[in-house]
């Protein structure tokens, strides 16, 4: 069978697996969210195992260490795999929810109920903890998943559904619920582009060039996850040992992941008592630091930072460093160079703080706080499928209730239209 109808047929084994999905009840899709975490747990070894050849391939093919920390499963990630499936499982089932119910003049009731989005495509890069997080989301809120991990994660994401499906199916979920695409060919991506008939929206999680590939190619509807060159703002009303912890949480203590800090800003009036000591700690943590004239003139051996770095998500022990006048030029740097992800401010001042809130326009906005917390775990919604940086439908982590959509519903007594 040649690589597309191989395709085609799994999606059309979700897309038929999506009608009964749609219309099971909450008992039986908790009951295989438990039984698909107990599976994970139980068959741990099997899982490590099948990392543990991505994770060779990965080292002897120079993926950075960053990339091989995404990669990494370990009896603890796996764990806590489990537990995010178990925590979505006691999320209240968001379909059938009546939003909304209104009585009109001529007597229509007209209501508006969440009702599933059908089959979810995702394409996702390194990190196969996405295949549970997406699958366990997906079915929580009624849908069926065709997933379609990256190559260097290929056999960890092949252990890890042949587990968590035979554990949703074997609980009442229907056959072909979870799909995943094998072919590691970027063949197989091109035609996920085009499965209009089968897919109702594509999410694609991972870097820049993925989500603009998909953005720009698909002809399925897209939500896009988003890059995140992440910006932290130290005022010159800031609490500066408050401002060294979350620098350091905020660009080191997961450099790989998309709300991790990839510039600083500094106000000038801190910058000389501020620079030299974060600096210093940053390097202790190898990280490479980059400036602008100004911080090299506090610390002369930053190495220069460019337009480019300004606009980059190293995903890396990499930080770029800039000293501003004012909150107002901190916000214009923000402005120009923020992918609308994720943006934080350190400052004591009140109105400061809540200038930056309004005028900032990203998903998530922080006040004296990493932006490390932009997650959907962290957020309280369990798991989270991406974090939506774009406006339409959902914007920010996504979990169960940014996996729904709406319909009408019309109670009527033989009215008609006049």
């Amino acid at each position: 069978m040649e690589l597309k109808e191989k395709i085609i047929k799994q999606a059309s084994e979700a897309k038929g697996a999506s009608k009964k999905l749609a219309h099971l009840g909450s008992e039986v899709k908790n009951q295989a969210l438990l039984a698909m975490a107990d599976a994970l747990e139980e068959r741990v070894e099997e899982i490590l195992q099948a990392n543990e050849q991505d994770m060779e391939y990965g080292r002897e093919n120079g993926l950075s260490e960053s990339l091989l920390d995404r990669l990494l499963l370990t009896e603890a990630r796996v764990s806590k795999m489990a537990q995010g499936l178990r925590e979505v499982a006691q999320f209240s089932d968001p379909i059938g929810e009546v939003l909304e119910m209104k009585k009109r003049p001529n007597g229509l009731k007209i209501g508006k109920v969440q009702v599933p989005l059908g089959v979810i495509g995702i394409i996702y890069e390194a990190r196969p903890n996405v295949t549970v997080d997406a699958a366990g989301l997906c079915l929580k809120a009624g849908n069926t998943v065709v997933l379609r991990g990256s190559s260097s994660a290929i056999n960890s994401n092949k252990a890890i559904v042949n587990v968590i499906s035979r554990a949703a199916y074997d609980a009442g979920l229907p056959e072909g619920s979870i799909q995943l695409l094998e072919s590691t060919e970027r063949k197989a991506v091109q035609v996920m582009f085009e499965l209009n008939d089968y897919l109702d929206v594509l999410i694609p999680r991972g870097g820049a060039g993925l989500i603009q590939a998909v953005v720009n190619n698909s002809t399925v509807p897209v939500i896009e996850t988003g890059v995140g060159n992440c910006h932290t703002f130290i005022d010159s009303q800031a609490d500066l040992d408050k401002a060294e912890q979350i620098v350091i949480n905020a660009k080191t203590q997961r450099t790989g992941v998309c709300n991790a800090m990839e510039t600083l800003l500094v106000h000038e009036d801190v910058a000389e008592e501020f620079l030299p000591a974060i600096i210093e700690e940053l390097r202790e943590r190898d990280t490479l630091v980059k400036g602008d004239k100004k911080v090299r003139e506090i610390v002369s051996d930053v190495k220069e930072a460019t337009t480019e770095d300004w606009a980059t998500e190293f995903l890396d022990y990499i930080l770029a460093i800039k000293i501003v006048s004012s909150l107002d030029q901190a916000l214009e740097h923000i402005d120009e160079y923020s992918t609308s992800h994720s943006e934080a401010i350190v400052t004591e001042n009140y109105t400061k703080a809540h200038k930056f809130l309004d005028l900032v326009d990203s998903a998530a906005v922080y006040v004296n706080a990493s932006t490390r917390f932009t997650d959907g775990g962290q957020f309280g919604l369990g798991a989270e499928i991406g974090i939506s940086t774009q406006k339409l439908h959902a914007r920010g982590p996504m979990g169960v209730n940014q996996l729904t959509t709406t319909k009408f519903i019309i109670f009527g007594d033989g009215q008609i239209r006049q």
